[in-house]
């Protein structure tokens, strides 16, 4: 029988989860010991209806799991790491509920690097995507692995983000790790594997479910020292992996926006509850001792261009609060139809966004 074999049988035992395997763990030592005492020593520690489901006998069910983990285990970069491994991440052990297993697609060396969090909405602004990507671009330039969480809007931005840099990023999934969710993101997982890392604590073939992504949270804030959410409605799921964190005793940082928008609602609530508010990576770095502000060669909010275009010379006009359209072109002395056209060039650059209604905002 495979090592890990009585691993993944206790973990696929019938109402046992972290919380019981971990009581057993400590009760019996490994996986074996459990699985060869008594229905009545099992009974001191769990209920009876779980100490007899622990001393079935393998189901086919079961055998055909540990059999395709084995067939995947034998593929280049795929882990499984039990609580007993030396390979299990460190910080992962201080947190309330450490899952038994883990599996990772992947370099495993970035699991016990300095890390911070990136999550946010996954509907997010095109400010709030350039935020992601270019503060865990200048994190991961500074050494730091940025966790998200491989879902659409920040979190992908993030992990492209901190493609770019040496301490690339570990994405945590709440699917096993033969499948990729959202489909769209393949690329990036494949790209994420080769460069970085990919960790899950649910079995192989384990498909998208609702409840799995917020207990997946509580990894992507354990693994880190620090988490920032980048946007984030007032009841946004990033809120609980904030939530998390700070349980967890790990700093929070939020990036602030517009009082206007309602994906700033749930970073200034962060705030006044007592994130720090933060403008670039560099604030962020000023709380990891081990670096300096000086490893930072990109920050974002700090704007290097010249503004020399026509478009740019009255670009002072826009702010980062939505302005109308017609109000805008009042105080630029246009009609809005040559407003739209001059403003063109800016949307193409990223340097404005138009908004729904006949608003515009700046972006940089």
């Amino acid at each position: 029988m495979h090592e890990f074999a009585n691993w993944l049988r206790l973990m696929e035992t019938p109402g046992v989860g972290n919380e019981t395997a971990r009581r057993l763990l400590k009760a019996f030592g490994l996986p074996e010991a459990i699985f060869s005492s008594s229905l009545q020593s099992l009974q001191q520690v769990v209920s009876p209806r779980i100490a007899q489901a622990l001393l079935q006998p393998v189901s086919p069910g079961l055998q055909n799991l540990i059999s395709k983990t084995a067939d995947w285990l034998q593929q280049p970069q795929c882990h499984l790491l039990t609580l007993a491994d030396s390979r299990y991440p460190p910080i992962l052990l201080n947190i309330p509920d450490p899952p038994v297993l883990l599996y990772a697609l992947g370099d495993l060396q970035f699991l016990s690097q300095a890390m911070i969090g990136v999550v946010g909405s996954r509907h997010a602004t095109s400010q709030g995507l350039r935020h992601a990507h270019d503060f865990s671009a200048a994190l991961s330039q500074a050494g730091i692995t940025v966790s998200s969480g491989l879902a659409a809007g920040i979190d992908a931005a993030a992990h492209q983000g901190a493609l770019t840099g040496s301490g690339s990023t570990v994405a945590v999934v709440g699917t096993g790790l033969d499948k990729v969710y959202p489909a769209r993101h393949r690329e990036l997982a494949h790209r994420i594997a080769e460069e970085g890392c990919i960790i899950s604590e649910y079995p192989l073939g384990t498909s998208p479910v609702a409840a799995n992504f917020p207990r997946r949270n509580r990894l992507i804030s354990g693994l880190a020292t620090g988490v920032l959410v980048v946007e984030a409605a007032a009841q946004s799921g990033s809120l609980i992996t904030a939530r998390m964190a700070a349980e967890q005793g790990r700093d929070v940082f939020a990036i602030p926006g517009s009082i206007h928008a309602p994906l700033s609602k749930g970073c200034h609530q962060l705030i006044r509850q007592g994130a720090k508010l933060v403008e670039s990576a560099a604030d962020i770095l000023e709380d990891l001792p081990q670096l300096s502000r000086s490893d930072v060669n990109a920050q974002p909010g700090t704007d290097h261009r010249h503004h020399d275009s026509p478009e740019e010379a009255w670009a002072g006009l826009l702010g980062y609060d939505p302005v109308p359209l017609d109000i805008l072109a009042q105080q630029a002395s246009l009609s809005v139809a040559d407003l739209q056209a001059q403003l063109l060039m800016m949307e193409l650059s990223g340097q404005l966004e138009m908004l729904p209604g006949g608003y515009v905002r700046r972006l940089a």
